[in-house]
């Protein structure tokens, strides 16, 4: 058992110094994009289209970095076993603990985000308070809701090669499908209870609450994560397991 801690340390280090590696500013740039989205963004939506959300520049923020992870997370998580060829046929470990890796440097990466532009979301109007200390909660859970996906797309992806297009459009209509840019109460009453059911939007939710509401999140968004989480680790696991047999030859 230390033995595969000891590899899944060496990949996690590998997987996110690869990251940055060969970039002229580095982790710099896990900082600007999200600024950089959130200037856009802020500039359509409440200067253009006059949203009207209190602190809009530190809400939207909030989600956009809350998206990152799991966009990013399960973007690399997909291609975690196709870019190791040779852990997947010349070493012997446990597959899954590829994509554990990957997605723990995707964990690292948004814990350095949030640490980095927290006095940022000071400055627009959120606030530290006792609340904040419930984010590695949220990041523990996101964490895992990510590696359950990962584990099912990585397989899929190797037996079927135009997935990773499917997982890019699919991010692309989640993220509008998710509250990033507007407030739940747009939707219609009909498509309330459904549209509560994504674990993104009360991950969302959450982040929102312990820094911008003062409060912790609801036992409603906690139990939809965390029954998200088990649902997806299960079926995951159950999509890896049945697949992993052939990873060498797809390879």
């Amino acid at each position: 058992m230390r033995h595969y801690l000891d590899i899944i340390t060496v990949l996690a280090k590998k997987d996110f110094k690869i990251r940055y590696r060969n970039s002229v500013l580095g982790f710099l740039w896990a900082l600007l994009n999200p600024l950089a989205y959130m200037l856009i963004l802020t500039l359509v939506f409440s200067l253009l289209l006059r949203v009207n959300i209190p602190n809009f520049a530190a809400w939207l923020l909030v989600g956009l970095l809350v998206w990152r992870f799991f966009s990013i997370g399960t973007s690399q998580g997909l291609v975690s076993i196709i870019g190791n060829p040779s852990m997947v046929s010349k070493v012997y470990v446990p597959r899954y603990i590829i994509v554990l890796s990957t997605n723990l440097a995707n964990l690292l990466g948004a814990a350095l985000e949030f640490g980095a532009l927290l006095p940022l979301l000071v400055l627009l109007g959120g606030s530290l308070t006792t609340y904040a200390l419930f984010l590695p909660a949220i990041l523990i859970l996101e964490f895992l809701l990510v590696f359950g996906i990962s584990l099912g797309l990585s397989a899929l992806s190797l037996r079927y090669r135009d997935f990773y297009e499917l997982w890019d459009i699919a991010l692309q209509l989640g993220f509008f499908l998710s509250p990033i840019v507007y407030d739940t109460s747009l939707i219609p009453t009909r498509f309330q209870y459904l549209y509560s059911l994504n674990p993104v939007t009360r991950l969302i939710d959450s982040a929102r609450a312990i820094f911008l509401l003062h409060h912790l999140p609801s036992l409603y968004d906690n139990a939809v994560i965390i029954l998200s989480v088990m649902i997806f680790l299960f079926i995951g696991f159950l999509i890896f397991r049945s697949l992993e047999g052939r990873f060498a030859e797809e390879l």
